[in-house]
């Protein structure tokens, strides 16, 4: 059963020339069609460079950022549709964790302060209680009980990102969204929260939208995986099928791209290069998004949009796979 459910997705945002006599330029196409399924229980991870939208797509999901057109459904429900006291009632059943844990949390609240608000927020639990809950969120992401009256600076890195991750799953949501939530962590640590977010998913019940740019990372904690490229999702299926076999030319390039620990094996093997640099999402490309630094590109890209359809037990949007 699917948890949530992208249509037609598309987030674009204005764009004007600067100075006195500012003229609008057009439109930045960050998610453009979208089309998407999240079931219930499984972890999609979503992959793309920099720019991509990957991250504009977790923020449309949690409804941080409104869509020009499309909707998201949430367990049954549009949330562009809800008014905006049923909306924040409906955000403990859909949590973000940032990338920089310390730019997401209050300096000036302790952790007490940080766990207790949305616990009261949503009346998770009364005031009387508020303590012995922080507690137990503390125990489940690994925090150390003494350090419940602690500002964020007196912290690690990794140990803010978990206090980021204590507020989100404070409130028993159905849904994370982890938004490169492990890049701007030590590798040492990465792995430590990748873990803990494992364990928490199948403690907690939890759906998963784990968004990166880093496909070893990503591929250790993904049921399915979708490729993003220039606003439109190029690929979509099993992680390990993906992984073991990519067909879209993207997905090539991005997997050929991953470093492998054997020196002689890294030295041997041939990469899929990139032509140039990505296209800007204000001006992008005609036909195929991709056409312009692809290899196999053939004439017929530039002329016509190829759809995300059923191809190889998987959906890719390519005329040549």
């Amino acid at each position: 059963m699917a948890l949530l459910e992208l249509n037609n997705l598309n987030i674009w945002f204005p764009v004007h020339s600067k100075g006195a006599f500012s003229r609008y330029l057009g439109d930045l196409k960050a998610v453009n069609g979208v089309n998407l399924k999240v079931f219930e229980g499984e972890t999609l991870g979503l992959v793309g460079e920099s720019g991509c939208g990957k991250s504009t797509l977790g923020r449309a999901i949690s409804q941080l950022v409104k869509p020009k057109k499309g909707s998201v459904h949430f367990d049954g429900l549009d949330l562009s549709r809800l008014g905006s006291e049923k909306l924040r009632k409906k955000r403990q059943d859909f949590q973000m964790v940032f990338q920089d844990p310390y730019a997401s949390l209050n300096p000036r609240m302790t952790v007490y302060d940080t766990i207790k608000e949305p616990l009261l927020l949503h009346g998770i639990c009364s005031k009387a209680d508020v303590e012995s809950q922080i507690l137990k969120v503390m125990d489940q992401v690994g925090l150390s009980r003494n350090s419940i009256k602690k500002y964020p600076h007196e912290f690690s890195g990794g140990q803010r990102q978990r206090i980021a991750i204590a507020r989100a799953i404070s409130v028993k949501p159905k849904l994370l969204i982890a938004d490169e939530a492990v890049s701007a962590l030590d590798v040492s640590v990465q792995s430590q929260i990748l873990n803990l977010l494992s364990d928490l998913k199948q403690e907690l019940n939890l759906t998963m939208v784990f968004i990166s740019h880093d496909l070893s990372v990503v591929r250790h904690v993904s049921d399915r995986l979708a490729v993003m490229y220039l606003g439109k999702i190029v690929e979509l299926g099993k992680c390990d099928e993906i992984y073991n076999d990519p067909k879209h030319p993207y997905t090539q390039a991005l997997l050929s791209a991953i470093p492998m620990p054997d020196p002689k094996s890294e030295r041997e093997r041939q990469h899929v290069k990139f032509e140039g640099e990505i296209p800007s999402p204000l001006n992008p490309p005609s036909g195929c998004s991709f056409r312009t630094r692809c290899f196999m590109a053939q004439p017929e890209c530039a002329k016509n949009t190829p759809v995300l359809e059923m191809k190889h037990k998987r959906e890719i949007s390519c005329f040549e796979v």
